[in-house]
């Protein structure tokens, strides 16, 4: 089909987006299938990313304009794939796309989140606060439009939503769509989760409240997170003046990931800056199995948070954690340097948790590998698996990946 110029992204995050614009760019229809109310990805969540250590807005803005500006860019939030059939060249897509009953005709202005009576766990934050039930789910977020969360709604609650909105634009009659494509490429760029904490028993299985994830504490350190960029304890609002990061939740474990999950180093490093910046006299204590910290600059980056007087990194499995009536964290590691195990209090701990590759619909027919991972090897003719869901990786190594996606597609298409 010589005519097909068309190629699905699955995903909106940075890697989605890279392969889109590349796509586009070069004449071909690039279609972009999220299933979240928003582009951006977990790129969205972050409050600074490596390695310049600046607010990923900046380059999630130059990407919005560049999708903004090319007409041969669609996207569809709210969806997901069903089903791919078909071969390369010529694949036939159907995409479910969920109601946001909010149209076209939203101009941002808050009016039906202030009169909504209901609210929901804010999952953008990890269920850290809530947002009402009409909400907009970031405060850049891309299309700037609200959505509402049918299943948040309260019963009768859809009138104060109607009355308040003066554009028309709430409208809740929309139902879920079922849309059809036919392209001639496929870019996998559907992205990460993190590692489920309550798959962790020996470290809380997510049941304290001063125990929280990596990802978590990037959204209280974030300027619009549940904190306001204000790292505090969950369980009563006080500073943190003594936290202890556990490296390698659920990595390179046979029980749970066996892999090393790449960013998680790099992470706690930078939340450590994090913490020092907002509390000078804080102490930050970081257990380890072994620091990785892969790249060109990163081991600088190593060395500057190393030479702090005020983090400690001690080499050690953390063989548990227990939280006490009081809020204060008990972490148990087996200390190898110095010998035998160690019990110490913390006022929070954080969790470097792992990378899980996200899940696709089985129509779309994606092997993975027995690490959960797709197995790239053996994808069909005119499918490319992006960044991170086959190998853990950065942004800047996902952008760089998505490029050589976007080119390979193109080449599919032209084979055609």
């Amino acid at each position: 089909m010589a005519e097909n110029k068309k190629v699905l992204v699955i995903g909106g995050g940075m890697s989605g987006l890279t392969a889109a614009v590349e796509v586009a760019e070069a004449g071909l229809e690039a279609h972009i299938v999220e299933k979240n109310p928003y582009l951006g990805g977990r790129v969205a969540q972050l409050n600074k990313y490596f390695w310049k250590l600046c607010p990923p807005n900046c380059g999630l803005e130059i990407q919005f304009k560049r999708i903004r500006n090319n007409a041969l860019v669609k996207w569809y939030t709210l969806a997901e794939v069903q089903e791919i059939k078909g071969d390369e060249g010529n694949f036939d897509v159907t995409i479910k796309i969920q109601p946001r009953y909010v149209n076209d005709k939203c101009v941002g202005c808050d009016a039906c989140a202030q009169a909504c009576p209901s609210y929901r766990n804010n999952d953008f934050n990890f269920g850290m606060n809530q947002s009402k039930a009409a909400y907009l789910p970031h405060e850049q977020a891309f299309p700037f439009q609200y959505v509402i969360d049918a299943t948040a709604c309260q019963k009768d609650c859809q009138k104060p939503c109607l009355d308040a909105c003066k554009y028309s634009a709430i409208d809740f009659a929309m139902k879920p769509e079922t849309i059809s494509l036919n392209v001639g490429a496929v870019i996998l760029a559907a992205g990460w989760n993190p590692y489920d904490p309550a798959k962790l028993d020996i470290l809380g299985s997510g049941g304290f409240k001063n125990v929280v994830t990596n990802m978590m504490l990037e959204r209280m350190a974030s300027a619009d997170g549940p904190t306001a960029g204000k790292i505090i304890r969950p369980s009563d609002g006080k500073p943190v003046k003594n936290v202890a990061f556990v490296q390698c939740a659920g990595s390179r474990d046979e029980n749970h990931l066996p892999y090393c999950s790449y960013i998680c180093c790099l992470a706690s490093l930078k939340h450590a800056l994090y913490i020092r910046e907002q509390y000078p006299d804080a102490k930050v204590t970081i257990y380890y199995i072994d620091i990785r910290t892969p790249g060109l600059y990163e081991p600088r980056f190593y060395w500057k948070v190393k030479e702090d007087p005020n983090v400690a990194f001690i080499k050690g499995k953390v063989a548990g954690v227990s939280e006490e009536p009081g809020g204060d964290v008990v972490v148990d590691v087996e200390d190898i340097y110095a010998g035998g195990k160690v019990k110490t209090k913390f006022d929070m701990v954080v969790l470097a948790t792992g990378m899980e590759a996200s899940s696709l619909a089985q129509g779309i027919g994606v092997p993975y590998s027995s690490d959960g991972l797709v197995d790239d090897t053996t994808l069909r003719k005119g499918f490319y698996a992006v960044g991170t869901m086959k190998s853990p990786a950065d942004v800047a190594r996902s952008v760089q990946d998505a490029t050589a996606a976007a080119i390979k597609s193109i080449q599919s298409v032209k084979r055609r």
